[in-house]
């Protein structure tokens, strides 16, 4: 079995930081990009911020310059370290991975997200 389970959520005010953490675990054969999304009450989720083995990164445009996303291969473990927070970063943060395993070949998997909220 694959998990993906994040950490590093919490309450923090306005200006501040928090580092996220997502750990894959499990019958991993082949993990290439993991990345961060988002969802915030009543809204759909969207992507964050992505990076790929190789360390190639991608953002959206409402976090560039505030977060910055990063990986260690050998822990398969993705971070997702945020400054100058707003109170709109308010969400759950869902860490993604598609992951190759030998009994369901290649799937996409979520963690259960950790929620993140930034008072004003």
């Amino acid at each position: 079995q694959v998990q993906l389970v994040e950490s590093g959520g919490g309450l923090v005010q306005a200006g501040g930081s928090l580092r996220l953490s997502c750990a894959a675990s499990g019958s991993i054969f082949r993990l290439n990009a993991m990345g961060w999304y988002r969802q915030a009450p009543g809204k759909q989720r969207y992507l964050v911020a992505t990076i790929t083995s190789s360390g190639s990164t991608n953002y959206a445009d409402s976090v560039k310059g505030r977060f910055t996303i990063s990986r260690d291969n050998a822990k398969n473990t993705v971070y997702l370290q945020m400054g100058s927070l707003k109170p709109e970063d308010t969400a759950v943060y869902y860490c993604y991975a598609p992951i190759y395993t030998d009994q369901r070949g290649w799937m996409n998997y979520w963690g259960k997200g950790t929620l993140v909220t930034v008072s004003s």
